[in-house]
């Protein structure tokens, strides 16, 4: 009885849904349209004028044969007349269509709601009973058949709102504003051909990590691969569902084929073109997709205007956005996983040479406690002429001793204390240019065994250092000198290179604000390798001359 109680609930809920959301939608269309109305009411005084200017225009477009020239006297003389009104109506539109942008995401996502709800009772449903699966299917298909028709009411509704705001807008700028649109949509075709056919060159450049300004910033590879997902379902949604694309043939088979035709041919071009994502090159396949449409939309107007949706392309682009973020936190996941081993390498080696330093110092002392026990013994039998060689040795040894226990307390607190090391300031001139610094930080016992590695095959050059700075705390000082020189990071994507282009005196002067002053500064960079095989190529040219 229970479970009938809850299945009734749930039903009279799903049927509330279905019968309030197009009433609601219709009454915010409505309030939209009188919205409209009222403002095309304030624009008919300007009508006159345009409509003179506008007969003016249509006698000299007849004339036109060559396409570009067409499309740009169409724009020039376009503009010229009807700009004021033209520009009212692309705002009445542009509207319109970010409302039915909106409308369609809205749609599909309540839609994801109903299902995942849905799918969720029927979970509960099967587990309590195998007996209840039919009616949990059905239960699952129904809410599944809701969910379209919502969906292709919000769609209808969307369209609605266009063609809406695309009549008023035609009613504002009369003819002017049909020439415009011919002129947008020749020009954007002609755009679409030069690209395919002299490639894109640097004309489209975005950066990459540009997606990712207006994400939070704990949004995760994980996240945005979920709403890459997502995006892809709504693609593919629409495509189903028949929003995708549109043509004015009247007979259905026809309608039917022509919008296939052009769906796929979209379809296959946008596809190729995600499928080459990579860290440079967002502006590059955004402006494909968008050539992808207008080359589409012109070659299918033979065809009772075969075309792609604006809301379509909106959707493709959306996965496009979401494919460029996945693609970027990927890489700096990666970068993050790189920068972690790294750093366990780096903690891995200092905790080696520490236990050796240990071990090393604790077999020193040993050595030297024997030396001072025979040295002893040796005194105490000596005569008075050999005690005063056995003392002398003797202080020698206990200055060794404490030497060596010196050295196997300082390597054992600095594997106590984990946050002790060495922050590092160093450049390669003949590498990276002038004023061009790497601050970095390592625990090793001897930091300038670090220094010698990243001087290593994969740089022509050594780095010459400039300043050591021993802390207790050696993360949180690199920490903040990466923040204070984090305008000044050589690499813009990737800060972690730390790679910075300053001067050494403002690196310095930042060093002393965090309190650390004892230290020795090589303000001039030696560059011995680098200045001699400069010595050495001029030598080599002045022969050649000679």
């Amino acid at each position: 009885m229970e479970q009938d109680g809850s299945g009734n609930t749930i039903a009279v809920i799903i049927t509330l849904l279905i019968f309030f959301t197009p009433l609601l939608l219709a009454w915010l269309s409505k309030q939209k349209r009188k919205k409209i109305e009222a403002e095309l009411e304030k624009s008919k005084a300007k009508l006159n004028d345009a409509e003179n200017q506008v007969k003016e225009l249509n006698d000299k477009y007849s004339l036109i044969i060559d396409m570009e020239l067409h499309t740009q006297q169409l724009l020039d003389e376009a503009e010229e007349a009807a700009a004021s009104n033209i520009s009212e109506s692309e705002l009445i539109l542009g509207k319109a269509e970010a409302e039915a942008k909106e409308l369609s995401i809205t749609s599909h996502s309540k839609a994801e709601a109903l299902v995942i709800d849905a799918e969720l009772e029927v979970v509960n449903i099967k587990a309590e009973s195998k007996e209840l699966n039919v009616k949990a299917n059905h239960k699952l298909n129904d809410v599944k058949e809701k969910v379209i028709s919502l969906t292709n009411e919000a769609h209808e509704e969307a369209n609605r709102i266009i063609e809406l705001a695309k009549v008023q807008a035609q009613k504002i700028a009369g003819d002017a504003y049909d020439a415009k649109l011919k002129a947008d949509s020749y020009e954007s075709a002609i755009r679409a051909m030069k690209n395919t056919i002299e490639g894109y060159k640097d004309d489209y450049i975005i950066p990459n990590h540009s997606v990712l300004d207006d994400l939070a910033e704990e949004f995760s590879f994980k996240d945005a691969g979920e709403q890459l997902k997502q995006a892809r379902k709504r693609v593919k949604d629409m495509v189903k569902q028949g929003h995708a694309g549109d043509c004015d043939y009247v007979e259905a088979h026809r309608k039917t084929y022509a919008i296939h035709f052009a769906v796929d041919a979209f379809n296959g071009k946008v596809d190729s073109a995600l499928a080459k994502v990579k860290h440079d090159n967002f502006g590059k396949i955004k402006q494909e997709i968008i050539d992808a449409f207008a080359l589409v939309n012109h070659n299918g107007a033979p065809f009772r205007s075969a075309r792609i949706n604006q809301t379509f392309l909106d959707a493709r682009q959306e996965e496009l956005k979401w494919a460029v973020s996945t693609h970027e936190l990927r890489q700096i996941e990666l970068a993050e996983q790189r920068e972690i081993k790294q750093q366990i390498r780096e903690e891995e080696k200092a905790r080696k040479e520490m236990e050796k330093a240990i071990k090393e110092a604790e077999k020193e002392e040993r050595l030297i406690q024997k030396a001072l026990e025979k040295a002893r013994a040796e005194l105490a039998n000596a005569n008075e002429e050999q005690r005063k060689e056995f003392e002398a040795q003797l202080a020698d040894l206990e200055g060794k001793l404490e030497e060596a226990e010196e050295r196997g307390q300082r390597a054992l607190s600095m594997a106590q204390q984990t946050r002790r090391g060495h922050v590092y300031v160093i450049s390669n001139v003949g590498s990276f240019g002038e004023n061009v610094f790497k601050i970095g930080m390592t625990r090793r016992l001897e930091p300038l065994d670090r220094v010698k590695e990243l001087g290593d095959a994969s740089v022509p050059f050594s780095f010459d250092v400039h300043a050591m700075l021993y802390s207790e705390d050696a993360p949180t000082l690199e920490k903040e000198l990466h923040r204070r020189f984090n305008r000044e990071s050589v690499n813009k994507v990737n800060s972690r290179k730390e790679f910075f282009r300053t001067s050494l005196a403002e690196i310095k002067q930042v060093v002393e604000l965090q309190g650390v002053t004892e230290v020795h500064w090589t303000m001039k960079a030696e560059a011995a390798e680098y200045r001699e095989s400069l010595a050495i190529a001029a030598a080599e040219q002045e022969e050649n001359v000679a």
